[in-house]
Formats: structure tokens, C-alpha cells, sequence
């Protein structure tokens, strides 16, 4: 032959242009990953050192984000699970007329309802809790 080996394509590498694409592909993976665990850190550092505050708010909606994941078990295809994660959310409006969702979880999404009064509490975009007041000493 010419120098190369059987079977390993023009290009010299074990598997031709194909391993060029899955060399690419890993990267982009590897950069995704990499990038949301440098976003993660940036945001809890972020949060870590903004200052506690607490100020009057009412809450002025909810919501839901609801995750479905379809799983395949196998090669049948009769066979397959579902799984879902809901995030709930709540956005607050405070005196100012400034308004700020946070993430809360499911059973503080249940405990606040639209019109509630109270004194929010939050550092950066961490949620730390909601005191309901009495709508006479409310704002």
C-alpha cells in the first residue's frame, strides 16, 4: 500500500471524518457543561455577596414551568416512562413599583396567593422568604 493502514481512511485517523465530528461533537458538549457550571458558580457568588434585604411587597402572580421527560426502556417500544418536574415561580411587586419573580418551591408556591401583603426577603436572586401582614398595615 501507500503507508496507510487498512481500514483507517483517508485522513490517517481511526475512523476518517467521522472522528473529526465526534472530536467536535465532545467539545461542544464538554463547553456546554463547562459554561453552565461557570454560570451556576458566577450566580451563587453573585448572591453570595449581595446584601440581605427585606421590603414590602405584594404579590402580584404565579406561575408553573412544567418539564416532561420521555424515557425509552430498551427496544420496545411499548415500553417507555414519563417523568416531569414542575418549577414554580412568584413575582412580587414592591413599593417602588419594581417588580422581581424568584424560584420558590412547591409548598411556598402553595402558602402565597395574588394580593398577598407582606415583608420580602431576598439576596441577589435567592429567595429567602415572604411574612404575609394584614392588609390595614400594609402599604
Amino acid at each position: 500500500m501507500d503507508g496507510m493502514e487498512p481500514g483507517f481512511g483517508a485522513f490517517g485517523g481511526g475512523f476518517g471524518a467521522m472522528g473529526g465530528f465526534m472530536t467536535l461533537f465532545f467539545v461542544v458538549v464538554i463547553g456546554i457543561i463547562a459554561f453552565g457550571a461557570i454560570r451556576g458558580v458566577a450566580q451563587w457568588s453573585f448572591n453570595n455577596a449581595s446584601p440581605v434585604l427585606s421590603v414590602e411587597a405584594r404579590v402580584v402572580s404565579k406561575r408553573t414551568h412544567v418539564s416532561h421527560h420521555h424515557h425509552h426502556d430498551g427496544n420496545d417500544s411499548f415500553h417507555h416512562s414519563v417523568n416531569s418536574s414542575t418549577q414554580y415561580f412568584v413575582t412580587f411587586e414592591v413599593e417602588s413599583g419594581d417588580r422581581m419573580e424568584f424560584r420558590v418551591d412547591g409548598a411556598e408556591f402553595g402558602m402565597l396567593a395574588e394580593g398577598d401583603h407582606g415583608r420580602l426577603s431576598f439576596q441577589g436572586t435567592r429567595y429567602l422568604g415572604f411574612s404575609r401582614v394584614r392588609r390595614a398595615e400594609a402599604y
